[in-house]
């Protein structure tokens, strides 16, 4: 007579008792999400997440590859406004939409009126109202103005300075914000915190320093305090942030960087 099969007990499968990605393929994973490069790597968005102190490194490389677009459009002699607007093309480009995607949805968001719940519904709308095209056109305005206005012996490190300060807004905003719990922005909200992003800032100001001097470290400056205000804004309007706050930061704080280093060049020289 055959002894029945005991049933065997199955362990849920977790975040935390996945395996976790080495080091190098979770930040060649983040790097990929970054940017259109197809680097085929896989990982999850929680182990990339880990990394989110590292992004302004990032974004580093990313503004080094934007500059050298910026360089080569400066030696075929085109116009400025012309190649303030092809570099900012290049970067929405480069970076795959998906921070100007943001920054159109938190733009319809805040447009709309009631309580932070139905913003919220408001910002996952896949449609484009008003708010999230007037957003756009203000901050690609200045952004595309900015650039042009430049000192052009400067332009290259102030275009790897902005996307530095970019992305250290948006962890600026990450360290300050409660996540809301749907959607991917929450592992990059949750994996930030003070000790982390003291270490980035500080890294990040010896950069812009060695760059520019005291005007590279006024952009990187700016740009914590441009993240520290679209997360206390987004508190306001929606309680939590999300995805979408955070792509909005990083192009405000774009903006912002490289806004505050023209007038560090006008002030300072």
């Amino acid at each position: 007579m055959s002894t029945p099969d005991k049933p065997v007990k199955k362990t849920p499968v977790t975040d935390n008792n996945l395996k976790k990605t080495a080091w190098y393929i979770s930040i060649a994973g983040l790097l990929s999400f970054s940017t259109v490069i197809p680097l085929n790597i896989h990982t999850s968005i929680k182990d990339m997440a880990r990394y989110t102190w590292m992004w302004p490194l990032i974004g580093g490389l990313i503004g080094a590859l934007v500059g050298l677009v910026g360089l080569v459009l400066q030696n075929i002699m085109l116009p400025p406004l012309i190649i303030s607007t092809i570099v900012y093309s290049f970067a929405l480009y480069f970076t795959g939409f998906h921070h100007l995607d943001g920054l159109i949805d938190m733009g319809d968001a805040l447009m709309a009126h009631g309580a932070p719940e139905r913003k919220i519904e408001i910002m996952r709308d896949p449609r484009i109202g008003t708010g999230g095209i007037s957003i756009f056109f203000i901050v690609a305005a200045i952004t595309v103005a900015t650039i042009a206005s430049l000192p052009g012996m400067n332009l290259f490190y102030a275009l790897v300075i902005s996307e530095i300060g970019a992305k250290l807004g948006l962890v600026s905003c990450c360290t300050i914000s409660s996540p809301e719990e749907q959607g991917t922005g929450k592992y990059f909200i949750k994996a930030m915190n003070p000790y982390s992003m003291s270490i980035i800032v500080i890294i990040s100001v010896l950069i812009g320093f060695l760059l520019l001097g005291s005007v590279g470290m006024v952009g990187i400056i700016f740009s914590i305090l441009a993240g520290i205000y679209v997360a206390l804004m987004a508190r306001k309007h929606f309680k939590n942030a999300t995805g979408d706050v955070l792509g909005a930061t990083n192009e405000i704080a774009r903006m912002v960087s490289l806004l505050s280093m023209l007038i560090a060049f006008m002030w300072i020289g």
